[in-house]
């Protein structure tokens, strides 16, 4: 099949004569007769009645043009939306993240991204299982630790580092808290995936476990801040999740000088030929907005 002859045909039809199709297709008269009898040789029939006065579809030429005139207006209608797709970041854009990542963190980027390209619309899957990007049509995923999938193509964000933290409410009434051998006093908030016994903290090339005793423990990290708030303990939280409460002092940072866990933080997303716009504007945001909130110097957080 030639799809040549068929667009052809229907512009012959269409412009109402050879001639006129030859002039709009710039294309030699001879051409264009030559491919539409081409046409009806390949399919059998005649298409088209020729007078010197004017130009007749058959019977079968018109059922043939109604159906090849829809298809080929199908097709323009196609490439324009792709050569649409090319020029203006739009359409659907499916994005995976850890469930504990942060509302507010994860609230802002989308506004970012929504702000700034409304016709992106922004499907968010948070979850703690790992994602087949392809598999699930998963435009990009912020991943932490180590990464699994060495096809995907990864941009690094940061670090996300993870420090004790308590409210003042709760330092206020609790016992001395300046080395961390000293949180055998204190009631532990213990997000489960983080581990359930220990908790390991470093400072430099010294490292210290400290086994949990008087702790509560939950899987969702949201709510371990949540009780970190209301004065119920002390907890094990990542830096970038406690922003917020840092800034308007509800919560503060315990024994600054010792870490716990750092995991990179990376942007994945599965290599392709062609970059949609909308994801190139997306990958732009995210290492802007998201490399802001992951770097080092979001970690460096004193006690107030």
């Amino acid at each position: 099949m030639d799809l040549n002859e068929a667009a052809v045909f229907v512009k012959v039809v269409q412009a109402g004569g050879f001639s006129a199709a030859a002039r709009q297709l710039q294309l030699p008269v001879s051409t264009i007769s030559t491919r539409v009898a081409r046409l009806e040789r390949r399919l059998g029939v005649t298409l088209l009645q020729r007078t010197t006065r004017r130009l007749n579809l058959t019977e079968a030429g018109q059922a043939y043009f109604d159906h090849a005139a829809l298809g080929l207006g199908y097709m323009l209608e196609a490439e324009a939306a792709i050569d649409a797709s090319r020029q203006e970041p739009q359409g659907r854009l499916r994005i995976t993240a850890p469930a504990d990542l942060g509302d507010s963190l994860l609230a802002g980027l989308i506004q970012q991204v929504q702000t700034q390209y409304p016709a992106i619309a922004m499907e968010l899957v948070l979850t703690e299982r790992y994602v087949d990007l392809v598999a699930e049509g998963i435009d990009a995923a912020i991943r932490t630790g180590e990464l699994r999938d060495s096809s995907l193509v990864a941009k690094p964000l940061g670090t996300a580092c993870w420090a004790l933290f308590a409210s003042q409410h709760y330092l206020d009434q609790a016992p001395p808290l300046l080395t961390p051998q000293d949180l055998n006093q204190h009631h532990c908030l213990q997000f489960s995936p983080m581990g359930r016994d220990t908790w390991t903290f470093r400072q430099g090339d010294d490292s210290i476990t400290i086994p949990l005793k008087n702790v509560t423990m939950a899987n969702s990290i949201g709510i371990v801040r949540h009780m970190t708030l209301n004065g119920q303990g002390v907890a094990l939280l990542p830096t970038y999740f406690c922003k917020p409460g840092l800034i308007t002092g509800e919560l503060k940072r315990i024994l600054p000088a010792w870490q716990a866990q750092q995991d990179a933080v990376h942007l994945v997303y599965p290599r392709q030929r062609f970059m949609p716009p909308k994801l190139r504007a997306f990958i732009d945001i995210a290492q802007r907005e998201l490399g802001a909130w992951f770097s080092h110097e979001q970690d460096a957080f004193p006690i107030k």
